[in-house]
């Protein structure tokens, strides 16, 4: 697709951290044809990644930008969307490692948010979402609604096109409205990693925001480690490395302390958020590693000490 500059121009934000080169080569080839510009904003990674990332950026045609540390999702994204609003974007479409978007991706974001703002209810719409799955566990793509007690994955529609209203959007092929991301604010650094884009979905639909997943609009993401079945349990579970269940623990803890979630919701995210710690502390070894990390984890959320770990790995 040769972007329409005549229309919104969108640039892709591509964060990555440890990444195998392959595979993000692999993204960069499926997504720069779709994309007025495209850049990667690396967390960090060791020479030699870099290195290949440099080759990889030179031959899509795209930009690094090396931060030389790990200083989380969030700073990466709004590093890299202040490049891309440099670039002439008006439109960021925001991008993990692991995703692999359809080759019409991003022009049926593009439609949905031209033809969708402002919406029925006369909102104007903040993002638009792909709708990802992962093919490692055949499970329901991560599309999300608003329920009572917290987001839900949802039925998808059959009709290519159909927008589907989102409680948030997870950010791997998330297009956000660039006007829209400056009036809610960037995304929250001091999360550092987990719940980012949930916290920044609640931000936009308390604004008077609203948020859309695009049927049609697919995307492939490898959401965490492997995923793995467990006895009682439906659905399979993507087991997590134990510094993410500290970033788990810390920041579903703040988030329900936050005034941003309705009540309902921070019910929900209580109960969820006990239901993982007995999971983990119970099934997933090194417990004794998990464990300490985890209530830590709730005991930082508790007094809210965010950004990265201290004194701890990242």
């Amino acid at each position: 697709m040769t972007p329409d500059r005549t229309g919104p121009t969108v640039v892709a934000v591509v964060v990555t951290y440890h990444p195998v080169v392959d595979a993000t080569r692999h993204l960069l080839d499926a997504v720069r044809p779709q994309v007025a510009d495209l850049v990667m904003v690396d967390n960090g990674s060791p020479a030699a990644t870099l290195a290949a990332l440099r080759e990889a950026a030179d031959a899509t045609r795209s930009s690094l930008v090396e931060l030389g540390s790990n200083r989380g999702i969030a700073v990466a994204q709004n590093v890299g969307v202040d490049r891309a609003e440099a670039l002439g974007a008006t439109h960021v479409l925001l991008l993990d490692q692991d995703s692999v978007p359809a080759p019409d991706m991003v022009e049926r974001l593009v439609t949905a948010m031209v033809d969708g703002s402002p919406d029925a209810a006369g909102r104007r719409i903040a993002a638009v979402g792909a709708v990802a799955t992962d093919d490692r566990d055949g499970e329901p793509a991560f599309v999300y609604r608003d329920t009572r007690w917290g987001p839900r994955r949802t039925e998808i529609p059959t009709e290519p096109g159909s927008l589907v209203e989102a409680g948030f959007l997870i950010a791997s092929g998330c297009l956000v409205d660039l006007a829209a991301l400056r009036a809610v604010g960037p995304m929250a650094e001091h999360y550092f990693i987990d719940h980012v884009d949930l916290e920044w979905g609640v931000r936009a639909r308390n604004a008077g925001y609203a948020l859309y997943a695009v049927v049609g609009a697919e995307l492939r993401h490898e959401l965490g480690d492997a995923p793995q079945y467990v006895p009682g349990r439906e659905r399979s579970v993507h087991v997590q490395s134990i510094p993410r269940n500290y970033y788990m623990v810390r920041n579903t803890v703040a988030l329900i302390r936050s005034s941003a979630l309705p009540a309902g919701w921070r019910v929900g995210y209580a109960w969820w958020i006990t239901k993982y710690v007995v999971f983990y502390a119970l099934a997933v070894a090194p417990r004794r590693r998990r464990v300490p990390l985890m209530l830590r984890g709730l005991s930082d959320g508790i007094r809210g000490r965010m950004g990265p770990m201290r004194d701890g790995p990242r």
